[in-house]
């Protein structure tokens, strides 16, 4: 496999304090790449850059705060970044919920806004640091979940959470990045490609907010993070996929999506994730 030189340059990786964010950021800065942690939790993310400058030994690792449950930390965020005035080569947008119930800073179901409300309005904001490299990437981390939605009832997403372990919203939510990604390929200049895909299913923090007494029975025979971070980093670096835009991974391998995944329903959720992130664009 013919890996693209990530030295010297730039790579965003969302939830990268933990699982297989983690990975993904430090097999980047293990490459040379420039590589900035957006998480949540600073102590987390700090803590993380100072076990990846550790481990690798690179010193440009860093740390931004990013909250995908709150547009206008998002927004704040991307101006952050683009404060520095540099080139953004490769986003990656691992950060995640699973099992989790509620609702966002600005009431939509929690696992709807920060999978695909969050990240939507993040590679947006980020478009023009995406616009000053040479070539660019987007790596949208969904699921196989995806295919498990028989759809998006939009009425539904400025609710919290109705099922009891949120599974059948994070299937819906997982098919936005699906559907986010099929669009935003028709939208991006030439030099900047975009791809999801399904990293296998992982024993992760991704998790944690499930129930103990059935945590371990859900998690027990998961891949580990090492083995759900190849995708990742197969769609970050492999270059005989350089051309093919808007496409979905499984294994390393491009794999079909769900049928309810149109160009039509793609295009609804674009128009409407707009028209909710306004006032932040």
């Amino acid at each position: 496999m013919r890996e693209e030189d990530v030295s010297d340059r730039v790579c965003v990786v969302t939830g990268a304090n933990t699982g297989i964010g983690l990975v993904t950021a430090r097999e980047l800065a293990r490459a040379g790449g420039h590589v900035i942690l957006a998480c949540r939790s600073e102590d987390k993310g700090r803590a993380a850059v100072a076990e990846i400058r550790e481990n690798v030994g690179s010193k440009t690792v860093e740390f931004l705060q990013l909250d995908l449950s709150d547009l206008a930390n998002v927004k704040r965020a991307s101006e952050e970044f683009l404060s520095k005035g540099i080139p953004l080569h490769l986003l990656v947008n691992n950060a995640g919920l699973a099992g989790t119930r509620g609702q966002t800073t600005q009431g939509f179901e929690i696992q709807f806004g920060v999978n695909h409300l969050g990240p939507f309005l993040f590679t947006q904001l980020l478009l023009p640091a995406l616009g000053k490299a040479d070539s660019a990437r987007i790596v949208n981390v969904a699921s196989r979940g995806h295919l498990r939605a028989t759809g998006i009832d939009f009425s539904l997403l400025k609710n919290s959470t109705k099922s009891i372990l949120g599974f059948r919203e994070y299937c819906v939510s997982k098919l936005a990045n699906v559907l986010f990604n099929m669009e935003l390929a028709k939208r991006l200049p030439e030099d900047v490609t975009t791809y999801s895909l399904h990293p296998g299913v992982i024993k992760s923090e991704i998790w944690r907010r499930i129930p103990w007494p059935i945590r371990p029975l859900v998690t027990r025979n998961m891949l580990t993070v090492e083995e759900g971070a190849k995708t990742s980093l197969y769609c970050a670096t492999n270059l005989a996929i350089g051309a093919d835009s808007g496409r979905y991974y499984v294994d390393c391998q491009e794999a079909p999506t769900n049928k309810v995944a149109t160009e039509e329903l793609a295009l609804e959720l674009w128009n409407r994730s707009e028209e909710w992130c306004q006032e932040y664009l």
